[in-house]
């Protein structure tokens, strides 16, 4: 009895010195913490399009830099096939609403997103958009309608949570407005630096910034938007690191989505390539940086691309569009950063918030 008592602990002994490692650091493994959370969202941006992006690109994608991949769900409360508004409520505050609202349950009671939160908790907030900072995705985040096309109801929201910097077209849905108040006054009072070009936007010294550069839309890559995706991405994250609590910013690139509906091959190329621009603007800041998630996805796939042709070598794809509308298939979503493994695998596209909330580490409301 007592050999085989020796015998045993002598082969746990020599197990537990084959387990440990001198180079194994004693006590609890450091967790790096998480400031800064950057989601892009690329509007109607499925595997087709990112795909074909990849195929057609004479390097490789920003994209690819992600180390985590995963699937998202994106069906609504009332429809298989979502629409910008369900979608991007869902992202940014974790329930399930019918298409056409925005910040507001399937009951219509409004919820919190991640932005009001994160401004509650003392964080820097933004967001950047080539569509109008009043339409649905960017709207999901500040706004609370029964309807996503309550334009000049969406820009009166924007006087009501404190966003720090805002970039993107609607500045009619301010200024030109059927009730006739002039919005940027009021903006003005709250002490927003206001431009209306992108230059002046750039030049910008303020912390409270309200880029509206454009009456409504910006105009497509093709027709001369230049870089305005990744400069305002770049500005945006300039402005908001200044706050050492940390910042919460989304970033959407709106035409992909129209590119797809339009079944335009070339454009849809563009714009996807131009959102992979502000990709990597975001990973190179998040890169030096190191206390900065980055999660990038879509709302939903727009034009159920497929690619039935194409080559590699010559960087060429034919693309084949069965509709002009969205689908219901998942779409992918990419992570970086500390904190990424928590978006591999499948999940609903109401597990962001969630996932939000407890990279930064604090409950949903004050």
């Amino acid at each position: 009895m007592k050999k085989t008592s020796i015998l045993l602990l002598s082969a746990i002994f020599i197990a537990s010195l084959i387990s440990w490692s001198p180079t194994q650091k004693s006590g609890p493994i450091e967790k790096t913490e998480i400031r800064n959370i950057v989601f892009m969202i690329g509007d109607g941006m499925g595997l087709g399009a990112v795909s074909s992006a990849i195929t057609v690109s004479h390097h490789p994608l920003n994209i690819e830099r992600c180390n985590i991949i995963g699937l998202q769900k994106t069906f609504s409360s009332d429809h298989y096939v979502t629409d910008s508004g369900a979608a991007g409520t869902a992202l940014a505050t974790g329930n399930k609403t019918n298409n056409g609202a925005i910040g507001v349950d399937s009951e219509g009671k409004s919820v919190k997103s991640i932005l009001e939160i994160a401004k509650e908790n003392g964080l820097a907030t933004g967001l950047v958009t080539t569509s109008a900072i009043t339409d649905a995705t960017p709207a999901s985040f500040i706004a609370h309608e029964s309807s996503r096309n309550s334009y000049e109801d969406i820009a009166k929201d924007f006087l009501k949570t404190d966003v720090d910097v805002f970039i993107g077209g609607g500045y009619d849905h301010f200024a030109y407005r059927s009730d006739k108040l002039y919005l940027i006054d009021s903006l003005k009072a709250r002490g927003y630096k206001v431009e209306t070009t992108m230059s002046a936007v750039l030049k910008s010294t303020s912390l409270k910034l309200a880029g509206l550069i454009a009456p409504v839309n910006s105009p497509s890559h093709l027709n001369g938007r230049g870089d305005m995706l990744p400069a305002s991405s770049r500005k945006a994250i300039e402005i908001l690191n200044k706050n050492p609590k940390g910042f919460f910013l989304m970033i959407e690139g709106s035409e992909i989505d129209l590119a797809a509906h339009a079944k335009d091959e070339t454009s849809l190329m563009e714009e996807t390539l131009d959102f992979d621009d502000a990709v990597g603007e975001v990973l190179d800041f998040a890169q030096k940086d190191g206390h900065t998630l980055v999660v990038i996805t879509a709302d939903h796939e727009t034009g159920g691309i497929a690619i039935v042709g194409g080559s590699i070598k010559a960087h060429k794809v034919l693309l084949d569009f069965p509709t002009n509308s969205h689908t219901a298939v998942m779409v992918p979503v990419f992570a970086y950063g500390p904190g990424a493994e928590k978006f591999s695998g499948i999940y609903d596209n109401t597990a962001f918030f969630q996932k939000f909330l407890t990279s930064y580490g604090f409950g949903e409301s004050k």
